[in-house]
């Protein structure tokens, strides 16, 4: 492996959860491959904000939507450099329409890139992980939308709320191997995608009277990959300050 690190796959790197969770897992001694998607110079000012606090990180552009691209550029990357003890599915979009004006194609992008990037991403990694026989980690974020719902976001509900079954199913399939799977549910967290969000109107409705920060969840993340955290699998951990 890298470095004689474990692996450990970030998807969405560049920014908000994504960064941070990269910038915890690279503390821990982890060698943090960041992918990203039309990211790269964000991704690189991460790779660089790690290497300079003496963590291992490196880069891989990846498509999560793109079932033959993930499985041809994460073999490859197996090949190269060795199997993954873990990964962290974070990276997702949305679409939010009120559901009489979705448009189909809303539909789909979000459901191809939020669900399907579970499969396109585990797939090709979770073979190798058996045969390394030293367990694992695997953390998928959801959503508190994918738990309770939410106004304008049926197609990313949907999606978040299959992240959630598939993630405890899947839990099942790899527990006696000693690979965890897990998944963190954020509520509402200051990032890029909630910036446009009504800050005042939103505050009401969260008991703690504000909005979470990404260096909060990855907190949970890190501890779910830690030995800490190895009976601890198939659970959904919603980070919420509160709301449910």
């Amino acid at each position: 492996m890298t470095n004689n690190l474990k692996n450990v796959l970030i998807t969405g790197a560049s920014r908000g959860i994504g960064r941070a969770i990269a910038i915890e897992l690279a503390g821990m001694g982890y060698n943090a491959v960041l992918c990203y998607q039309n990211n790269h110079d964000l991704c690189n000012e991460v790779l660089d904000l790690i290497e300079k606090s003496g963590g291992s990180a490196s880069l891989l552009e990846l498509d999560i939507a793109d079932r033959a691209s993930c499985q041809e550029k994460l073999q490859a990357y197996i090949d190269d450099n060795g199997y993954f003890f873990g990964a962290v599915c974070n990276a997702g979009i949305c679409a939010d329409a009120p559901f009489p004006g979705l448009e189909a194609e809303d539909w789909d992008k979000v459901i191809h890139t939020n669900l399907d990037g579970f499969y396109n991403v585990l797939k090709p990694l979770v073979m190798p992980m058996i045969r390394g026989k030293i367990g694992g980690r695997i953390v998928t974020l959801s959503s508190i939308s994918g738990l309770i719902g939410n106004t304008g976001q049926v197609n990313y509900s949907a999606a978040k709320a299959g992240i959630i079954g598939a993630t405890k199913a899947l839990s099942k399939e790899l527990a006696k191997r000693k690979i965890t799977v897990n998944c963190v549910a954020p509520g509402i967290i200051e990032t890029d995608m909630t910036a446009e969000i009504d800050k005042q109107m939103i505050i009401k409705h969260i008991p703690m009277r504000r909005f979470g920060q990404p260096e909060e969840i990855a907190g949970l993340v890190g501890f779910l990959f830690s030995e800490k955290a190895s009976y601890i699998t198939g659970q959904v951990i919603s980070v919420n300050g509160g709301m449910v």
